[in-house]
């Protein structure tokens, strides 16, 4: 082949590529005319959906902010019922650590009166029925001994002393 037909082709085949390029060109162009025709039509629709979004979004901050605002009172609010419940519960400790420590102190001393009182019994009551018994004892041995009308014999005291030593 020689250079002459060589250049040809490639020159065919250029003329070619770029016969291709604006064919596609074209042809873009023509999708792109389609396309901005649609968001043409599409256009007052989005900026109304747009329009109510904005809306919307300023309605919706307006609630946000009163939310905020709200519940920033209610936290407050909370804070100050929480102090003033604490407050209750520590004097209501103090008032019940008082009371147990007042029952406390009936509680002890009326076990002391109760022992006062069993101690004055047992010292009352209960040592002079002991003297008694023992008085009503060593008269019942002497009158026994008085009843013995007989004198004892020899064996029997001996038998005793035996016993005794």
């Amino acid at each position: 082949m020689d250079q002459q037909t060589l250049l040809l082709v490639f020159v065919a085949v250029s003329a070619a590529a770029l016969l291709l390029q604006a064919c596609m060109l074209i042809g873009i162009y023509a999708v792109s005319r389609k396309t901005q025709a649609r968001v043409t039509e599409m256009l007052p629709e989005v900026q109304r959906v747009l329009g109510d979004a904005q809306t919307t979004l300023q309605e919706t901050q307006k609630y946000v902010k009163e939310v905020g605002t709200k519940a920033s009172t209610i936290l407050d609010s909370a804070k100050i019922q929480v102090a003033r419940l604490e407050e209750v519960v520590t004097d209501a400790s103090a008032r019940a650590k008082v009371q147990l420590e007042r029952a406390e102190m009936v509680l002890d001393d009326t076990m002391d009166k109760a022992q006062g009182t069993i101690n004055l019994l047992h010292r009352g009551i209960m040592a002079p029925i002991r003297e008694v018994h023992g008085v009503l004892t060593g008269l019942r041995a002497a009158f026994s001994h008085l009843a013995r009308s007989k004198r004892p014999s020899v064996e029997s005291v001996t038998a005793d002393e035996e016993m005794f030593i």
